[in-house]
């Protein structure tokens, strides 16, 4: 009788291939591609990311927008790993990759869009800040809040593409992948997107952005196991550890992830990090952590920025006046993306009604009718004047 005890077994080891003092011994390891003025590239995306949640979170405290998430810790495992997926792949995120939207071709202006929830959201305006939609533009399905339910949608893609591969097999082969912190893994979502994943062989990439926080409850409130991998080997899937703050480690696993992936193997990486901000907005962590262990994470060995910020200018392609210029020139953007968006005419007022139906059934249309005829009586009730067209926009 040979029980396996779970303390016995032996932690999974995290990869990685940056030190803490941006040193990577070997760099052969790394691949060809990744050359000094693409890891420029990568950061200053990094960069604007750090930059955007820094001037939103003002913005949301200011009143100019109702909600907001920064993902600060987070950047170079959002970055890393998008730069390692194909233009075509289907990703579907949880709602703190925005880095994972600008790496794909998200715009300044996207990103401010929909926050303004103007005419030129993909969304119409319909959902909260940091919802972004992009899947006609960078192959990203929209933001749901509902915890997990984009890891089954992921499987399911990837499922839809196997079958595609088979009836083409002369087609470059396409994966899905599913972002996801943590917290999320204990929904039943995604258990049941790994088991069909694994039993079915899809081409599917599940990226856990292990944080240590589901809100205000640290990981080890949350499972009792040997964190997210471990689960999935469980579902007879293979998986990595890998340190989600070396962007040379998050490009390389991820690129490898893809590569089996595309054989038709499910596989799983759980990428380390820490998440520096709070949850959201409408958290304050200080209620459950302490200064000194955000002081940590914010240090230079640890935070993503500084370390990819670092190994550039050992490579000399970067500077400390570079640095100082770019930071100022991603900051007049943003906040001139801002100020334009916030002009901008919100979606027409028939967007109240569209995309349900492919016609509108008797009951919306009398809704619809009915809306119009109290915003003709009582005008100075509403603000139509800022929706394109106005009440004609009904």
């Amino acid at each position: 009788m040979n029980w396996m005890d779970p303390a016995a077994q032996a932690p999974i080891e995290t990869f990685r291939l940056m030190d803490h003092d941006s040193v990577i011994e070997d760099e052969s390891r790394i691949s060809p591609e990744v050359t000094p003025e693409v890891v420029l590239g990568w950061y200053k995306n990094m960069l604007t990311v750090n930059i955007m949640d820094g001037i939103m979170f003002d913005a949301q405290r200011h009143g100019r927008l109702s909600f907001y998430m920064v993902s600060h810790g987070e950047e170079a495992l959002m970055v890393g790993s998008a730069a390692a997926l194909a233009a075509d792949d289907v990703i579907t995120t949880q709602y703190r990759e925005q880095g994972v939207f600008l790496q794909r071709g998200y715009t300044i202006k996207d990103f401010m869009s929909q926050l303004a929830a103007n005419k030129n959201d993909p969304g119409k305006g319909r959902n909260m800040p940091v919802h972004y939609s992009g899947k006609s533009k960078v192959n990203i399905h929209a933001v749901a809040s509902t915890l997990g339910t984009q890891i089954p949608h992921a499987a399911g893609a990837a499922y839809a593409l196997k079958m595609q591969a088979l009836e083409d097999p002369s087609k470059p082969p396409r994966v899905a992948a599913a972002y996801f912190g943590e917290g999320a893994a204990s929904e039943g979502d995604f258990h049941g997107a790994l088991n069909f994943a694994a039993a079915r062989e899809c081409p599917v990439i599940f990226i856990c952005r292990n944080n240590g926080f589901a809100i205000s409850t640290p990981a080890s409130e949350q499972y009792r196991g040997d964190g997210i991998a471990s689960r999935g080997i469980g579902y007879g899937i293979m998986a990595l550890r890998v340190d989600g703050t070396d962007i040379f480690a998050v490009y390389e696993a991820t690129k490898e992830a893809r590569r089996l992936a595309a054989e038709g193997r499910p596989v799983l990486i759980e990428l380390m990090s820490y998440r520096i901000s709070h949850h959201s907005t409408s958290d304050d962590s200080s209620a459950y952590r302490s200064h000194d262990e955000v002081s940590l994470w914010k240090g230079a060995k640890l935070n993503p920025i500084d370390r990819t910020r670092r190994w550039l200018e050992s490579k000399e392609v970067w500077s400390e006046e570079q640095d100082a210029h770019a930071k100022q020139e991603i900051r007049k953007t943003i906040i001139h993306e801002l100020t334009e968006a916030e002009r901008e005419k919100k979606p027409a007022l028939s967007a109240v009604f569209d995309d349900v139906y492919a016609e509108l059934t008797e009951e919306a249309e009398a809704q619809k009718q009915e809306l119009r005829r109290i915003m003709e009586k009582y005008p100075a009730e509403y603000d139509a004047v800022e929706y394109e067209g106005g009440i004609d926009g009904l």
